[in-house]
Order: structure tokens, then C-alpha cells, then sequence
């Protein structure tokens, strides 16, 4: 078995957790000499410095929440001052402001650290020479991967996202051994590589995938590796935390947390308590090393649990099992975290449709789609086909804007979106981890219905009108003629 630091990934657990106990006391002092946030906190909690003298006093501790770093936007949770901060990363927020993470150049050796360990812990080493396909910029996703990659000694190819057949052709010439993508996003490359006739078992030397950023299965794993021949690895993090940072060794049984740069714990999420190994409940994390923005008790919102055990792989360091759902509203597509209020921001902002949408989300030919269904405002339907259509290209565009992705407008009349006399259910996942070639072909024929759907709606809207006009010809509403042609009239519009 091969570690990066097999002193640490292996140490006695008494011997991590009296470390654990020890950074952390420096931890509580470092935040409270440093972040009025956090002084302000722990004075409402009637907690101070002295009363955490271990790791065992880490539940006296209040939770901290992704709200608090939206509410301090954009720097006021950080620690150091500006010149100290050597990156920022952001991700998205519920209003469109992001949630901004700050690094010092220690943060950045920590973030390197532990990936060149887990990168180490998945069987990639200085011989390798990974691809990284996640996006760069603001998104943690790439340039943490990249910085691992590098770390461990390898040689670093940053293709990014997009145009499919190049990365196919990169990992054929340059003799790709690993890549790191979301599992969709690898999917589809297995898809675009059969069409070009190329076999990654015979015409590529990939043999690791480190595949996250989003929900998968272990199906998908199975079907991912079934497929193009490589062993796929689940890997965690989020921005807050500093982005990727984790993966599942070899043994694939359970993602390895460093435990002397971060306490993690299994809370109830309604109660908050601690929950004992094996059962789900939230993930909720505390960084030990970071300078600019360290967390305490950082309530992620994923759903998993936890195991204390030895691995078979010899680490000892807690280990988390897949993430099986959020415990808020947030979805992930592609990547990208997606909020229902950004979506609502965009439509309140735009005249001509009704608040009133829901996010509908599926996955065809192993790539998520996203679709907006909005009401159109009947006071503000256009007789013109052409301003439909300008309308819902505007929409799209903002939503593109503000999400950082595509996603599709549907128009509906008034009254087809379900109304909740509780919170409303705006997203609709009806992607499957898994899918097999049947269930991808049948996914195609809801996108024909939403492509037609402006016109059929523009159709039964002029029908109505049709029939509104015969009053005045025909006397009564409640006249034979009316009623015959208004029968017509429903039996075309239901048959379209």
C-alpha cells in the first residue's frame, strides 16, 4: 500500500485525536482574537476561550451556517487581513451573490496536502499524467485538482470543460493515465469515444477517475467502470471548505477526511446532536489549519454517515460514506450549485411572466438537463409569435447570467404549476444516477413536448379568442351554435 504521508494517514487514533484536541484549543483563541464574528458567537452562547480544553468540549461549540457567510458578504468572516490573502473562489448564493472563500499561501499548501494524499490514497503518483476537465475560475473545482495534481508530481493536462472530441484526442496523444470530471461529464465522454470508434481499454491509458461536483450512484460507478475499463473514485469538498479535498482510497469503502486538518462529525439534522457511527444524519465539519476563513462546526447540508473504523488500506482517519441527499433546497447541475430563489430573482424581475416556475431536472445521454417552467401572465400575452419567443430568450439568458449554466425556458398557461399551502416544491429531479440506453431514448421524448409546447399553448390561447368572438354573431353564451362550435374548439385543443 502507498501513502503520501504515511506517518499522519496512519497514525494511532489516540494519537489523532489528543492532535485534534490541541488544534482545535489554538483554533478557539485564533478566532476569537481574529473574527468578530465568531466572538460575537460564542459571547451569545455564553461560550469563551477557556472552556474548550479539548476535543471533547467540541459540542458546547454553536453550529455555523452557509446563511452566516451570505450575511457577512463578502469578506467579513475572514480572519486575515487583505494583503495576507494570496486567492479568492466563490460559489453560487440564493440572490445571486456569491459565497466568497479567501486563501492564505498556507491555506493553499493545506488544500494541496490533502488532495496529493487522497490523489495517493486512489493509486495516482509522479508517473501519472492527469486530466483535469472540471472548470477553472471562481469554481474550486479545477485549479484544486490541478494544484494536487501537481503536488503529487505529476504532470498536470488543465483541458477544462467542453469540446468533447479534444479531450478524447488528448487523452489518446498525450497518453492520459488519470482525470478528474464530474461522473456525468465522464459518461458522456464514453458516449462521444464510441462514436469516434475509440475503446479506452485499447485506444487510451486511462486507469483512474476522480469523479465528483455532483450526486452519483454507486450504479453509476459500476457502469462507469464497466464501460471504459478505469476505477472510479467518489471525490469531496465543498468551496467553504476549500473545494475538492477528499477521496475514497482503493479499497472504495468510505471517503478518507484528514482528521489533523479537519473534525468531522454526523449530526441529527433537526436536533443537532451527534448521531453514532453508521447512522445518517448531516455532515457537519471543522477546519483546524485554515488561516482566512476557518469554519467551526460548518454545517455542509449533505447527508451521509460515519465510520471511525481502520481502513483496510491501514488509514485510520474517519471516513465518510457515500453522500446520499442535502437537507436545504440546493440542487447541484453540472457542478453548479442552483438555488430556486436565484431563478425566482430573475422571473420577478422580468414583466410578462408570474412568479409562479419550478425547475425540472432530468439527465439524457449521461448529462443533466435543466428546465424552467414558468407561467406566463395572461394580461401580458402577445398576439406575436416572434415576442414569445424573444420573451423566453431573455429569460434564459439572464438565468445563464446569474446560474453560470444553461437552462431551458418552457412557457405553461396560468393554473399548470401546483400551488402548496406550505413551502412550495420548486425542483423536480427526475434525473436517474443511473440510466440504461432505454431509459435515455425515452428521456428524449419529454424534450420534443417542451419544444412544441410554446406553439401548442400560442394555438389554444388564439382558439379561446376564436370562440370569445362568436359571441356577438350568435346572441346568448349559452346559444346551440356556441356551444356546438365551442365543443369544436375543446376537441382540437385537447388534441394538440
Amino acid at each position: 500500500m502507498t501513502y503520501w504521508n504515511k506517518e499522519i494517514e496512519t497514525m494511532d487514533p489516540e494519537s489523532l485525536r489528543k492532535l485534534q484536541s490541541e488544534k482545535l484549543v489554538k483554533l478557539i483563541n485564533y478566532v476569537y482574537d481574529r473574527s468578530p464574528f465568531y466572538r460575537k458567537r460564542f459571547e451569545e452562547a455564553g461560550i469563551k476561550p477557556e472552556d474548550i480544553r479539548s476535543i471533547d468540549d467540541l459540542t458546547k461549540l454553536p453550529f455555523t451556517f452557509k446563511k452566516d457567510l451570505r450575511d457577512t458578504y463578502p469578506t467579513g468572516m475572514f480572519c486575515v487581513p487583505p494583503k495576507d490573502v494570496v486567492r479568492i473562489h466563490a460559489s453560487s448564493g440564493t440572490t445571486g451573490k456569491p459565497t466568497v472563500v479567501g486563501y492564505t499561501e498556507n491555506d493553499l499548501d493545506c488544500w494541496s496536502e490533502s488532495l496529493a494524499r487522497a490523489m495517493t490514497s486512489a493509486g495516482l503518483n509522479g508517473d501519472d499524467i492527469i486530466q483535469v476537465s472540471y472548470g477553472y475560475g471562481l469554481f474550486t473545482g479545477g485549479l484544486g485538482a490541478h494544484y494536487g495534481s501537481e503536488k503529487i508530481g505529476a504532470t498536470t493536462v488543465p483541458a477544462g470543460t467542453g469540446n468533447s472530441e479534444r479531450q478524447i484526442m488528448l487523452m489518446q496523444d498525450l497518453g492520459v493515465t488519470g482525470i478528474c470530471c464530474t461522473p456525468s461529464y465522464f459518461s458522456h465522454l464514453i458516449e462521444v469515444a464510441a462514436n469516434m470508434g475509440v475503446d479506452f481499454r485499447k485506444d487510451t491509458k486511462l486507469r483512474v477517475g476522480l469523479f465528483g461536483a455532483e450526486p452519483w450512484s454507486e450504479e453509476l460507478r459500476k457502469h462507469i467502470e464497466e464501460r471504459s475499463g478505469i476505477k472510479a473514485y467518489d471525490i469531496f469538498g465543498t468551496s467553504e471548505l476549500s473545494g475538492p479535498l477528499f477521496t475514497d482510497c482503493e479499497k472504495q469503502n468510505g471517503i478518507h477526511i484528514w482528521g489533523d486538518m479537519f473534525i468531522v462529525e454526523v449530526v441529527d439534522p433537526k436536533t443537532g446532536k451527534q448521531v453514532p457511527d453508521g447512522e445518517k444524519g448531516e455532515l457537519v465539519v471543522t477546519t483546524l489549519t485554515k488561516e482566512a476563513l476557518p469554519l467551526i462546526r460548518y454545517r455542509v447540508g449533505d447527508l451521509t454517515s460515519m465510520t471511525h473504523e481502520t481502513c483496510a488500506c491501514g488509514r485510520t482517519h474517519p471516513r465518510i460514506l457515500r453522500l446520499t441527499g442535502r437537507t436545504d433546497d440546493m440542487t447541484i447541475v453540472r457542478g453548479i450549485n442552483v438555488f430556486p430563489g436565484q431563478v425566482e430573482a430573475v422571473l420577478l424581475a422580468t414583466p410578462g411572466v408570474t412568479p409562479n416556475f419550478r425547475i425540472l431536472i432530468d439527465r439524457v445521454h449521461e448529462l443533466d438537463t435543466m428546465t424552467v417552467q414558468v407561467e406566463l401572465n395572461e394580461e401580458n400575452f402577445s398576439e406575436k409569435m416572434s415576442d414569445l419567443f424573444s420573451l423566453k430568450s431573455e429569460i434564459e439568458r439572464k438565468l445563464q447570467s446569474i446560474l453560470n449554466l444553461s437552462a431551458k425556458v418552457e412557457f405553461v398557461e396560468i393554473g399548470t404549476i401546483p400551488r402548496y399551502e406550505g413551502k412550495a416544491k420548486r425542483i423536480i429531479d427526475n434525473r436517474k444516477l443511473w440510466m440504461t440506453e432505454k431509459d435515455q431514448s425515452l428521456s428524449l421524448k419529454p424534450d420534443f413536448r417542451k419544444s412544441f409546447n410554446i406553439i401548442r399553448m400560442y394555438i389554444r390561447y388564439h382558439c379561446r379568442i376564436m370562440s370569445d368572438a362568436w359571441l356577438p354573431l350568435t346572441g346568448k353564451s349559452g346559444s346551440p351554435v356556441k356551444a356546438g362550435l365551442n365543443a369544436r374548439l375543446s376537441q382540437f385543443i385537447n388534441q394538440i
